[in-house]
C-alpha cells in the first residue's frame, strides 16, 4: 500500500493523507492550507489530490483545516462518499456553507480591486453551491462501529476527545493474505478538558499517523489558564477597556463560555461586563452543541441535568448582523468580545483588532495554536506593528497567550496517549505540526519506545509493506518550490537606483505631489523594516 501526504506535513494546516490500498484510492482527512499566500496557493491545485479518481474520504473532524477542502474536491471531480460521525456531519452543514460564504466574499473583494485596475476576474475556490453539493455524501457513523467503505477495508471511529464528534480512525486493510492495521490520531485532545470526553485509546497499530502540534511544549494546566483569563478580565474591566479573544467558533468559542459561567460562578467575571460571541457561525456552533449532549463528558451532562447550562450567561449577547459587530466596537466601557478566526487571518476578529490592539488598556487574549504566516502568530511572536485592512496597527494592548484551553493535546499528554500502546508498532509517524515540535517529539518516542519514528514531508509518498523498510518518493521541486533570493533583491536594488537617477524629475514635481510620493516610500520603508525584524 502506499500513502502520500498531501498536506499537514511539517506544517499544522490543510490535513490530507491519501492512500492506495486493497484496490482502493482514498484519504483521511481534507483540509484547507492556511496561512500565508504561497501556502494557500496549494489549496488550488487540485491535480495532486485527483478529485475524479478518489473513491472515498474518511474525516475526522469538522475543523477547516482538516475538512474545508471538500466542497473543492467536488467542484474538481469527486463523488464518493465522505464518512463522519454524526456531530461532524452537522458542523460540517453549518461550516462548509461559511467557509464558502467567505471563499465567496473574498473573490468578490478582489474583482472590485481588480476591476478598478483592469485585471483579471479572480474565482472564489469554491462557492456555497459545492458546499451543497458535499452534505448529500457524508455518512455518519457513531463512534465504535465497524464500517467497510471498501472491499477489503474496515474502519472505526473513536472519540479523540478534540472537539465534539472528532475522532481518530483505525483502518484495518487486507491485502494478500494480510491484514495491516493503521491508526490515524486526528487531532488528539487534552484530558480534563471542558465539555468533550477524554480521548480514547488505542491498544495496536502496525502504522500509526499521530499529531504533534505541540510536540515540544506541555500545556498550564486548567486551573491556571482560567486564573490567567480572570487577570486579563480584571486588568481590562479596571482601564476600562476591551478583552479580545480570537477563537475558532467551534470548541474554542463554546469551552471560553463555559470558562467564563465558571468565573461568574466564583465571583471573577464583572455582572457588568457585556459577553459579546460576534460570530454567525459561532451561534449556530453552539446550537450544534446542544442537539448532541450525548457526546459530551458526564462534568457537562450532570450541569444539564441539573438545569444549569454552562453555554450560558445573565450578560451574554449574540451577535448576529455587521451593524450588530460594528456597534461593539462603539460601545464605551469594558467587555468580553469573541470573535472568529481562532488565527486572526479572516472574519469580524481584524476588525475588533483594528480598533482594539493599539490600545495599552486592552487585552488580547490567545486561547489557540497560531499557524505560521498568520496574523495571529506575528502577534504573539511579538511584532511592534502589524498590518489589518490595509492598515499599520501599533501593538500596545498587552498580549496573553494561554495555551491550557488548546483542544490539543500538549506533549506529554501525546506521551501519556501513546503508553497504551502494545508492542508490534512497525512505524511511527508524526504529522500535524511545525518541524520543531515535530522533531523533539521524534527524539522522546525513539527514545522511551524504541520505535522507528519518521517525520514526512510535504507530497512525500511512502509505499508501506510489512516486514520491509518503507520506499520513499519525494517531490521536493513541487513542494517546496525555490525562492530565488538574489534576484528577488538585484530587482529591489534596481528599483531603487532607479528611483535615485530620477531624483531630480522627483524634485521638480509640485510639492503636494512631492508628499504622496514620500508617503508612498515610507510605507515602503516600513515594509521593509518589518520584514528585516522576522529574519
Amino acid at each position: 500500500m502506499k500513502i502520500r501526504f498531501l498536506g499537514a506535513a511539517g506544517t499544522v494546516t490543510g490535513s490530507c493523507h491519501a492512500l492506495e490500498a486493497a484496490g482502493s484510492r482514498f484519504a483521511i482527512d481534507c483540509g484547507l492550507h492556511q496561512g500565508n499566500e504561497a501556502i494557500e496557493r496549494r489549496n488550488l491545485d487540485t491535480s495532486v489530490y485527483h478529485p475524479g479518481e478518489m473513491d472515498f474520504f474518511i474525516i475526522t473532524h469538522a475543523h477547516m483545516d482538516h475538512s474545508g477542502l471538500l466542497p473543492r474536491m467536488v467542484k474538481t471531480g469527486f463523488s464518493g462518499p465522505i464518512y463522519v460521525t454524526p456531530p461532524t456531519r452537522d458542523l460540517l452543514e453549518i461550516m462548509l456553507a461559511d467557509s464558502a460564504h467567505i471563499q465567496e466574499s473574498e473573490a468578490e473583494w478582489k474583482n472590485r480591486t481588480s476591476r478598478r485596475r483592469g485585471g483579471k476576474r479572480a474565482e472564489p475556490l469554491y462557492t456555497m453551491a459545492d458546499a451543497r453539493a458535499v452534505m448529500p455524501l457524508l455518512k455518519p457513523v457513531p463512534y465504535g462501529q465497524d464500517f467497510s467503505p471498501a472491499k477489503g477495508i474496515t474502519a472505526r471511529f473513536s472519540d479523540a476527545g478534540h472537539i465534539l464528534g472528532s475522532a481518530f480512525v483505525e483502518l484495518w486493510i487486507k491485502e494478500n493474505g494480510t491484514e495491516t492495521k493503521l491508526v490515524f490520531s486526528g487531532d488528539l485532545g487534552r484530558p480534563n478538558q471542558l465539555l468533550v470526553n477524554d480521548p480514547s485509546t488505542v491498544a495496536h497499530a502496525d502504522y500509526l499517523f499521530v499529531e504533534g502540534t505541540y510536540g515540544d511544549r506541555n500545556h498550564k494546566n486548567e486551573t491556571q489558564s482560567r486564573a490567567e483569563l480572570a487577570e486579563a478580565i480584571a486588568r481590562s474591566y479596571g482601564l476600562r477597556e476591551k478583552v479580545i479573544i480570537p477563537a475558532f467558533a467551534v470548541e474554542r468559542t463554546q469551552e471560553i463560555i463555559f470558562c467564563l459561567h465558571l468565573l461568574r460562578k466564583e465571583g471573577k467575571l464583572p455582572e457588568d461586563m457585556p459577553v459579546f460571541v460576534d460570530s454567525p457561525l459561532a451561534i449556530k456552533a453552539t446550537e450544534v452543541f446542544r442537539r448532541h449532549p450525548e457526546y459530551m463528558d458526564e462534568q457537562t451532562r450532570a450541569y444539564l441535568d441539573q438545569g444549569e447550562d454552562p453555554l450560558a450567561l445573565p450578560n451574554l449577547r449574540f451577535t448576529q448582523s455587521t451593524d450588530q459587530s460594528r456597534a461593539i466596537n462603539d460601545l464605551d466601557g469594558p467587555a468580553v468580545v469573541i470573535s472568529a478566526s481562532g488565527m486572526c487571518n479572516a472574519g469580524r476578529i481584524k476588525h475588533h483588532l483594528r480598533h482594539n490592539l493599539w490600545r495599552p488598556g486592552a487585552s488580547i487574549v490567545f486561547v489557540g495554536y497560531q499557524a505560521m504566516g498568520t496574523p495571529g502568530r506575528r502577534i504573539v511572536d511579538g511584532a511592534p506593528f502589524i498590518r489589518i485592512l490595509g492598515e499599520e496597527v501599533a501593538v500596545a494592548a498587552k498580549i496573553y497567550t494561554i495555551g491550557g484551553f488548546s483542544s490539543h493535546a500538549g506533549q506529554s499528554q501525546i506521551m501519556e496517549w501513546l503508553d497504551h500502546l502494545k508492542d508490534g508498532t512497525r512505524e511511527i509517524f508524526l504529522i500535524h505540526g511545525e518541524l520543531k515540535a515535530l522533531t523533539t517529539l521524534a527524539g522522546l518516542i525513539r527514545e522511551k519506545y524504541k520505535v522507528s519514528v519518521r517525520v514526512p514531508d510535504y507530497l512525500e509518498e511512502y509505499t508501506l509493506q510489512p516486514g520491509a523498510e518503507p520506499k520513499v518518493a519525494a517531490d521536493p521541486e513541487k513542494a517546496w518550490p525555490r525562492i530565488d533570493w538574489p534576484y528577488l533583491l538585484a530587482d529591489t536594488e534596481g528599483k531603487f537606483a532607479l528611483l535615485r537617477q530620477r531624483l531630480d524629475d522627483l524634485s521638480a514635481k509640485p510639492w503636494t505631489d512631492q508628499t504622496d510620493l514620500r508617503q508612498r516610500l515610507l510605507e515602503v520603508n516600513r515594509d521593509l523594516t518589518e520584514l528585516l525584524s522576522e529574519i
